[in-house]
This record gives structure tokens, C-alpha cells and sequence, in this order.
């Protein structure tokens, strides 16, 4: 266990949370986009905190250590990530009724793909271990087809400043998001290619970028798009 790695991790997401909230724009419409993007890495910060003191800290029969914290912060972070990119692709618009259903069916299969991402890490046998990983990045597959497909077209619909706010954003979630599953596989959980503390610190790095780089570039590409787009119900002169 790298107590060193968790210690500084929560110092970040702590930190990084408080900054996402003092510097972000609390007027509408990007108020419930800071307020999302702050509660992310303070919710991060409490799972570091957890993994710092050893609570939730599993350790198998094999001598692998599963932290229970790392999959119950993915649990409640990357739906509320999810929802940032839904809000977006809508801004504001759509039937009533449509955003819920794509958010429900997006957050549905993200924490299935959590869920069961945990489950394969539990297995410590190496056909119910890899039968699991391949039915969370089937689920992790559903949620890249609806941001990509369904998503990016609606986006499309709210003109170029919004839907080339949203492709930046979606890129750039979507490139880190397939870097976790690689090192899952390479992990201890996985193939054992890499050490616990390898693990702990590449986890680490992804998780900065997809929780506070990512806020600080989603609301800079949001903030610009909207400085190009006419609120709704404006006149144009």
C-alpha cells in the first residue's frame, strides 16, 4: 500500500476542490456545472483519505489488495462527469423527458461497468475474473456508444460554438477513461504485470486528469462556446 500516494492525492482533490469552487462561475448557466465539478474531487479526496487509513482495504487469499474506496468514489464520480456531458449536450434543451432517460440509461451502464469491474477484481478465479472484466467494458462500451453517438448528434443540433465544446470535452474524458482499464489489466487485479504501488500511482495521474484538469478544461471550452451562442430567449440586434 502506498500510504505516500493516497496522502497526496487527497491533498490534490482537496485542494483542487476548493479552488473548482471559489474560481467557478456560480451564475446561470454555469452554476450546476461548478457545483458538479467541485463536489468530483472532494468526493475523490474522501475516498484518498480512506485508502490513506487502510479503510476498505481488502487483501485476497493471492496477497492482492482490492480498494474498496477507489470503486465506491468511480461510483458516485463518473456518473456526475456523465451528467456534466449530458446537461451539455442538451444546454438547457430537449423534450421533457429525454435528458432523464439518456442520463438514467448512461448512469446505469457506468455503474455496471464499476460494479462489475469490482466483481472481477474479486474473482480469484481466472475464468469468472475475465468473464467480469469483459462484461464491464462491454457495459464501459455502451456508455462510449452513447456519448459518441445519440449524444454527439444532439450537440450538433445546439450549433458549432456547444457541439465543438462538447467533442473537446467527450475527447479528452473518453481518452483517459480507456487508460483505466488498461491498467486494471496490468495490475495486481489483472495480469500482475505491474506492482501495487505502480497501480496506485498511474491511478493516481489518471484521476487528476479526468477529475481536475478535466473541470478546469471543461468549463474553459463551455465558457467559450457560450460567449459565441445566444441565450435562449434572447433577441439578436
Amino acid at each position: 500500500m502506498d500510504q505516500t500516494a493516497f496522502m497526496i492525492g487527497f491533498s490534490v482533490m482537496a485542494i483542487a476542490s476548493l479552488i473548482i469552487y471559489v474560481t467557478g462561475d456560480k451564475k446561470y448557466p454555469f452554476g450546476h456545472h461548478t457545483l458538479v465539478h467541485a463536489s468530483v474531487p472532494f468526493i475523490a479526496a474522501t475516498a484518498y483519505l480512506a485508502m490513506a487509513f487502510g479503510f476498505g482495504n481488502l487483501t485476497l487469499d493471492s496477497g492482492t489488495i482490492v480498494y474498496l474506496a477507489r470503486y465506491a468514489d468511480w461510483s458516485i464520480t463518473t456518473p456526475l462527469l456523465l451528467a456534466g456531458l449530458v446537461m451539455l449536450a442538451f444546454h438547457e434543451q430537449g423534450k421533457p423527458g429525454e435528458m432523464g432517460g439518456f442520463l438514467t440509461a448512461i448512469i446505469v451502464l457506468d455503474v455496471m461497468m464499476i460494479i462489475t469491474g469490482l466483481v472481477s477484481s474479486l474473482a480469484e478465479n481466472p475464468v469468472a475474473k475475465w468473464v467480469w472484466y469483459s462484461w464491464s467494458c462491454a457495459a464501459f462500451l455502451g456508455v462510449v456508444y452513447l456519448l459518441w453517438g445519440p449524444l454527439r448528434a444532439l450537440a450538433a443540433t445546439r450549433g458549432n460554438a456547444l457541439a465543438g465544446a462538447y467533442n473537446k470535452n467527450v475527447a479528452l474524458l473518453t481518452l483517459v477513461w480507456f487508460i483505466y482499464p488498461i491498467v486494471f489489466l496490468v495490475g495486481p487485479e489483472g495480469l500482475s504485470v505491474i506492482t501495487d504501488a505502480t497501480s496506485v500511482q498511474a491511478f493516481l495521474i489518471l484521476d487528476i486528469i479526468a477529475k481536475v484538469f478535466y473541470a478546469f478544461y471543461a468549463a474553459a471550452n463551455m465558457k467559450k462556446a457560450l460567449s459565441h451562442t445566444t441565450p435562449v430567449g434572447a433577441v439578436r440586434r
